[in-house]
């Protein structure tokens, strides 16, 4: 398995969101399409699924732009402004639990949305996606989720969702995903663009 092509071992709605009060307002309806839009709702098998006692919202994105060279960067300027952002964003989203994998870029992104929520973060093993995709299904409640350009759409499909087309490693780095799972196990995907359009 790689992560952002380093080797470390359902439908969805699509709208563009942007930082400050706008930003907050299409959160809002997107949480709220997100449990009441029908048509977005996708019934996961039941021999796979797994009913979260109390609902269950995971934020996910992959982590914000990173420096170049050495074998685990940190973020790039553009790439602290972009965690920034989310943070700001996310800031009113009721986050209880925020995970990252355990690489610099990761840690960096997930910090800042930690901290405004004041919350810890939760390291996760990126090479056992089906441990955390269960964890947060037993678990339930409001989780962000940070990892990479191919775990990112790996666990929102993990969890039922629609990951969409591939994200860009070169050149993606402003992807939201919301995936919602009610009490049923139906799945349901947003996916919305937050902070300075990278493509």
């Amino acid at each position: 398995m790689t992560v952002d092509g380093e080797r470390v071992g359902g439908g969805h709605c699509v709208c563009a969101m942007r930082q400050g009060v706008a930003g907050a307002l299409y959160l809002f309806l997107a949480l709220t399409a997100s449990w009441l839009v029908s048509g977005c709702t996708v019934a996961v098998p039941a021999d796979t699924a797994q009913v979260p006692t109390t609902p269950l919202v995971v934020f996910l994105v992959r982590h914000a732009e990173k420096a170049t060279g050495g074998r685990d960067p940190a973020l790039s300027p553009a790439g602290v402004t972009r965690a920034t952002h989310l943070a700001g964003m996310l800031r009113g989203a009721g986050l209880q639990y925020v995970h990252s994998s355990d690489y610099a870029r990761t840690r960096a992104t997930a910090t800042p949305v930690a901290e405004a929520a004041g919350l810890t973060v939760t390291l996760y093993d990126p090479h056992d996606l089906p441990a955390l995709a269960r964890g947060l299904r037993e678990k339930g409640g409001r989780h962000l989720i940070v990892g990479h350009s191919n775990t990112t759409p790996a666990l929102v499909a993990l969890l039922g969702g629609d990951p969409g087309a591939p994200i860009d490693d070169a050149s993606e780095f402003d992807r939201l995903y919301i995936v919602t799972i009610d009490h049923a196990g139906g799945a349901n995907t947003i996916l919305l663009r937050y902070g300075s359009s990278t493509r």
